[in-house]
């Protein structure tokens, strides 16, 4: 984090040598690290930038490193009676459909809002005792389903981290329920925690998220909820993350909102006028999916330059012009590939208001959806 704010500043510098004037504005746009890190410009450096696009951030860093490698614990190698193959987690996906594509009105394949999904597999479950089946799932696997929509806690009963948000359950078994310890997580231990390159990730337990926790190395748990000094001197935040989200979940980040919330006592409201989240249904981690994805978070995720439908530009507007977003227009194209048109386009709300269908009109316009109170 140190060279990214020193980049600024000096950046600064080399801008008012080379233009003979200095900067009009300063705007961070980035997601997952990069979301994390422009929380930690917000929280360390609050100067450095006016606006800041956060999306999918990586913060609660130590904890988020220690539930990415819980999911060898739940699962066990392939072959383990607690393994679910590829082809059983699409069928979980198909049941979690089932149960929540219609809570926001109509079933589309988009879960709008996946905080309100609370999945239950025990109709997945196989009758008779049948076993290696593809379609539907024993006793012990049903068991790792519920485990993996639980929250990680410690062996005192304290959160460690949110669970797994319902929705990007196909695409989490090739990268975290896969039967192999997470990289990321045994890396981190072995030489940011414990300096110990024999640490076996295949053991990690309690003890280990505790001692992850403490030691915090540099800080990087990015983890404070006071931002008044970007209130204070007027800059802005729009945090986003994807309602799929299978690398990172979504759930952690309404818990950080809720968070700057109760420490910085301020209602929604008031937090409105330099904090906004919004949660883009449907998106994967950092972009994809099967929602309306395309928000302008980078240059393959770009339908328009116009701030309703461009976070960036938004957050352009919203420093300059002071038009604050209320809600961001995001594009799903015909086989994710723009030059065949616009699937459908989907208003995302924000926090923590949630998208319902109105029940009448085309389900592919902004029009016949709207944002209401949870």
């Amino acid at each position: 984090m140190r060279n990214l704010h020193t980049g600024v500043v000096v950046g600064k510098q080399i801008s008012q040598a080379f233009y003979g004037k200095p900067h009009d504005k300063s705007y961070y746009l980035g997601c997952s690290t990069g979301g994390r890190q422009g929380f930690k410009s917000a929280q360390d450096f609050p100067e450095d930038f006016d606006g800041i696009v956060a999306g999918a951030p990586a913060f609660a860093f130590n904890n988020l490193t220690s539930w990415s490698g819980h999911f060898y614990r739940l699962t066990g190698p392939p072959g383990s009676a607690t393994f679910l193959s590829q082809a059983l987690w699409v069928q979980v996906h198909i049941d979690v459909l089932k149960q929540c594509d219609t809570l926001d009105g109509y079933a589309d394949g988009v879960i709008e809002d996946p905080l309100q999904c609370n999945y239950d597999p025990s109709g997945l479950i196989c009758p008779n005792g049948t076993t290696n089946s593809t379609t539907c799932l024993t006793p012990v696997q049903a068991n790792t389903v519920k485990a993996i929509f639980q929250p990680l806690l410690n062996d005192h009963g304290d959160l460690v981290y949110p669970r797994q948000e319902p929705g990007a359950e196909v695409i989490l078994a090739v990268v975290l329920a896969n039967g192999i310890p997470f990289p990321y997580t045994a890396d981190w231990f072995r030489y940011a925690i414990y300096n110990d390159p024999t640490w076996d990730p295949t053991k990690i337990n309690g003890t280990d998220y505790d001692n992850a926790a403490r030691i915090n190395p540099f800080n990087i748990q990015t983890w404070e909820g006071d931002l008044s000094a970007v209130q204070k001197r007027g800059a802005k935040i729009l945090h986003w993350h994807g309602g799929a989200d299978y690398i990172i979940s979504t759930e952690n980040s309404p818990r950080y909102y809720k968070h700057v919330e109760s420490t910085m006592g301020l209602s929604p409201a008031q937090l409105d006028a330099f904090y906004r989240f919004f949660i883009v249904s449907g998106t994967g981690h950092c972009g994809g999916g099967d929602g309306a994805h395309a928000v302008g978070q980078s240059a393959a995720e770009t339908n328009s330059l116009e701030p309703g439908q461009n976070v960036l530009m938004a957050m352009v507007d919203w420093v300059e012009k002071g038009s604050a977003p209320e809600t961001l227009i995001g594009t799903k194209w015909v086989n994710d590939t723009k030059a065949l048109g616009v699937e459908f386009q989907r208003a995302h709300c924000k926090f923590p208001k949630k998208n319902m269908y109105k029940g009448v009109g085309d389900p592919d316009v902004v029009g016949s959806w709207e944002c209401v109170d949870p």
